[in-house]
């Protein structure tokens, strides 16, 4: 039975009612809150495993509650909103979020959805003693246990899919691996070709790691092939 704990934020208590209901279900504890405030302050005294937000709350809203969050911690994250549109979704997800889903939903697929981010978050989050622990590309460094980024010294803060693309890239490198072949990868789903989500995930670590991201130092763009790190 599972024991991660799960933060639920919506101002909708029926909402929150219905979400309790079904992972209580699944043996996730739970805890709520009504904002980003009050989810902040959570997290503050409080271990997460991953954290359901809503998109639309009074006093800070899930997108300043995710930026806020993504400034210190790398726990799974899933954005819910009423809004369908794709910009809603990319603004979501290139604030930090790894998964979306829009109002109404299933709650089975909401809860399948938990299990397989918690599942790719722990296996992100294993040190594999066997494979090497630290990559470096000149001057960016790569941890692999740790989950740690360091370029020039500086540390760089990263979400999961974020890593998990950079680090699929750098074990791999000299490699050009499609847009198609990442997301399947790193999401475990089938890639649908109107999907731009890993432009926009490849788009947020070069403006994390890059001095000028226009012009890429260590994610480089191989037109119409996809993308790769030079040996």
């Amino acid at each position: 039975m599972a024991q991660e704990t799960i933060l639920l934020v919506d101002d909708e208590k029926d909402i929150l009612d219905l979400l309790e209901i079904y992972l209580k279900n699944e043996g996730f504890v739970l805890l709520r809150a009504s904002n980003g405030v009050e989810a902040l302050d959570v997290l503050k005294t409080t271990e997460v495993d991953l954290i359901i937000l809503d998109i639309m709350m009074p006093r800070m809203d899930g997108i300043q509650a995710c930026m806020k969050i993504r400034e210190e911690k790398n726990m799974p994250i899933i954005m819910l909103s009423a809004k369908s549109q794709d910009m809603d979704k990319i603004m979501g997800l290139s604030t930090g979020a790894d998964d979306y889903m829009t109002k109404p939903f299933n709650p089975l697929e909401l809860v399948a959805r938990v299990k397989s981010q918690l599942r790719r978050y722990k296996r992100l989050n294993v040190a594999v003693p066997r494979l090497e622990e630290e990559i470096e590309i000149e001057d960016l460094v790569i941890n692999t246990a740790t989950h740690e980024v360091r370029v020039e010294g500086r540390e760089v803060k990263l979400t999961p899919r974020e890593f998990a693309i950079l680090e699929l890239l750098a074990r791999n490198r000299g490699i050009v691996f499609s847009i198609e072949k990442i997301y399947e990868s790193v999401w475990n789903e089938t890639f649908y070709e109107s999907d731009n989500t890993v432009m926009v995930h490849i788009r947020k670590i070069r403006e994390k790691l890059e001095t000028t991201p226009r012009q890429p130092k260590y994610i480089k763009t191989v037109w119409g092939v996809g993308y790769k790190i030079e040996k």
